[in-house]
């Protein structure tokens, strides 16, 4: 049998660490898993059934088994919470720039969470409320866009359902590379947002600056994308560590 320099000398756990780490290279058949660990058959059969039922792993349109979306919502966390942890000084700078609060969102399935945020003082009576930690419609504003915009096309579709926008409006960010709104997502605050990508290139976290549209009457001026969008850079290079 195959051996790895990972062991935890639980049996089961091992044989299923040498058929993840054989997946790491790419999508293999059973009979190449097989080949690869010197696992029996029978063995190999249960375990990768069972990864797949955990959604640790998947298969690919010629059936091979490639590892599976599980393993990156993981990653993905672990991803969001590294860039939690190092963005607050991006963060307000970017607000100190901008006179904006700057935050930074990650998707969890279905619904947006800010992660981190630099909030500006401002009027109470136009409060640009977002609570950090709680989870949000992607129905609407650029935050949302963001998120969605690079997304597979089956991801894109299925949340374009009941969204305030379309997937002309994404294809339009996918071009100009950051999204922009006035009240999309509470009525009298202007936002604009731009991608965080991770190593692949894929987005991972989408950076705001918003407030009081009347504080943000040139919310596409050209000074204001290009600090997000410089900082977007930054904190892309962060996640790529």
């Amino acid at each position: 049998m195959a051996t790895s320099t990972l062991e935890s000398g639980v049996g089961v756990l091992d044989k299923a660490s040498l058929l993840l780490g054989v997946l790491e290279a790419g999508p293999a058949s059973l009979s190449r898993l097989v080949s690869a660990t010197g696992l029996k058959r029978p063995t190999v059969h249960r375990l990768v059934l069972a990864l797949e039922r955990l959604r640790l792993l998947a298969r690919d349109t010629q059936g091979r088994f490639v590892l599976g979306p599980r393993l990156g919502l993981m990653a993905a966390k672990v991803r969001a919470d590294h860039l939690a942890a190092v963005a607050e000084p991006v963060l307000c700078e970017l607000r100190d720039q901008t006179g904006a609060s700057a935050r930074l969102f990650r998707r969890r399935g279905r619904t947006r969470v800010c992660v981190a945020e630099a909030v500006a003082p401002g009027n109470p009576a136009v409060r640009d409320r977002t609570p950090m930690g709680v989870p949000l419609p992607m129905n609407a504003g650029p935050v949302s866009q963001v998120l969605l915009a690079w997304e597979r096309p089956e991801e894109l579709y299925e949340g374009l359902r009941g969204a305030m926008f379309t997937a002309s409006t994404l294809s339009g960010v996918r071009r100009q590379g950051w999204a922009h709104s006035v009240g999309g997502r509470e009525h009298g605050i202007a936002a604009v947002a731009a991608p965080v990508r991770g190593p692949s290139g894929r987005v991972v976290a989408a950076l705001s600056v918003s407030g009081p549209a009347a504080r943000m009457p040139s919310a596409q001026g050209r000074d204001l994308v290009s600090s997000l969008v410089d900082a977007a850079v930054r904190l892309s290079r962060v996640a790529d560590r």
